[in-house]
């Protein structure tokens, strides 16, 4: 007991813990191969990596992920940077970094939406104040259910013969046995040829979830869904705009089609509940950029496990950084059916850390040690820093 008393006295959390500086760089990582979607095409991943510094000298970090600009959402590393540089630190300087949710509050109160610039500084936040106490994220959180969870791969080529080959090594790497295929860059038909060819090569010995971000009208879905059926598609990601939740409750309602997976159309509590009434989704993707803070996807969880949709841990293609805080957060989750896909590491020319996440078995692993669990590598961020 007095070991205990003479710790919890070393330091002082209204002094030790007060933000001190919250800095912001944007680093553009190349991908080892192009990544499709519907809307972009992405050749270098661009993240913004926020370090905050806290009164004791503790550093924590975040990460902050786009995908080609403000494409898939309307942030970008630009955008994200000035917001940060400009309105949301200043905010929180000074103030304690444990009031995790008051911070929030401050947050939201210097910026409206802005998600992934608010997520990467309460990572770096919790990432600081872990360290500080010897304590992980998770265990800020609630505590961790798990130490590892199902991971899957992204084919998003558009060469249907690479990408059988690229998910035949995932396979014999025993790496990955459920691959998401991006749709909705090239017509829907060739879409669906890609699809068939891809689940025949694989005969069975993997999952395959479709992907269309947003791309198809509600005619084209109904089509397309069909298919992708008879295909044994095994989930089916937005399949059509975001703002069209009626769509997806229609199109959900239809006898035989595959579950169907919210993504775009879901960033707050309040879209879940919408998404829940309507029954538009038989699961949702949960993501930092999304969702604002750790706890922001704890209660866009909660609300989901409400309304009865299950959970999917989605991905922007982070590198160690973002994918650690995410596994951190999803760990606290009583399930996540689906798994995650938070693969990003394994597809950058170069990872941001000195000891990448572990992936094993077909399943991603919780880094193990105090705030993150992961140290961050400063070669490769001065050689991937933007100017």
């Amino acid at each position: 007991m007095q070991d205990l008393r003479q710790g919890a006295a070393a330091l002082h959390p209204t002094r030790d813990l007060v933000i001190r500086e919250v800095a912001a760089t944007i680093i553009d990582v190349p991908t080892l191969r192009e990544h499709k979607l519907s809307q972009t095409a992405v050749r270098a991943q661009s993240y913004v990596l926020v370090r905050v510094r806290l009164e004791n000298g503790a550093t924590g970090i975040g990460e902050a992920a786009t995908l080609g600009g403000p494409r898939w959402s309307e942030e970008s590393v630009e955008a994200i940077k000035a917001n940060i540089d400009a309105y949301l630190a200043p905010a929180l300087l000074g103030r304690p970094a444990s009031a995790f949710v008051a911070n929030g509050a401050v947050l939201d109160a210097a910026a409206k939406r802005n998600n992934a610039a608010k997520a990467a500084i309460d990572t770096a936040l919790h990432d600081a104040v872990g360290k500080s106490l010897g304590l992980p994220v998770s265990a800020l959180l609630g505590g961790a259910v798990r130490t590892s969870m199902p991971v899957l791969w992204t084919l998003a080529s558009g060469d249907p013969a690479q990408e059988a080959d690229e998910a035949e090594r995932k396979l014999g790497e025993r790496l990955h046995r459920r691959f998401k295929v991006k749709l909705g860059a090239k017509a829907p038909a060739d879409d669906m040829r890609r699809m068939r060819h891809l689940a025949k090569v694989l005969g069975g010995r993997a999952e395959l979830i479709a992907d269309a971000n947003q791309a198809w009208d509600e005619p084209t879905a109904r089509r397309c869904l069909g298919e992708l059926a008879d295909m044994g598609a095994a989930l089916v990601e937005q399949p059509v705009a975001a703002w069209n939740v009626d769509a997806m409750a229609r199109l959900r309602a239809r006898p035989g089609t595959p579950p169907l997976l919210a993504d775009e159309c879901v960033f707050d509590i309040h879209d879940m509940l919408r998404v829940g009434t309507a029954g538009a989704a038989d699961a949702v993707s949960l993501k930092l950029v999304k969702h604002a803070s750790l706890r922001g996807v704890q209660d866009v969880a909660a609300v989901a496990t409400a309304a009865g949709v299950q959970l999917y841990g989605g991905c922007l293609l982070e590198s160690s950084i973002g994918a650690a805080a995410h596994l951190h957060v999803f760990s606290t989750l009583r399930e996540v059916e689906w798994g995650c896909e938070h693969f990003g590491p394994q597809i950058l020319a170069a990872d941001l850390v000195r000891e990448p996440l572990r992936f094993s078995d077909f399943e991603v692993h919780l880094p193990q040690g105090p705030g993150l669990g992961v140290e961050i590598d400063e070669d490769a961020v001065r050689r991937f820093a933007r100017d």
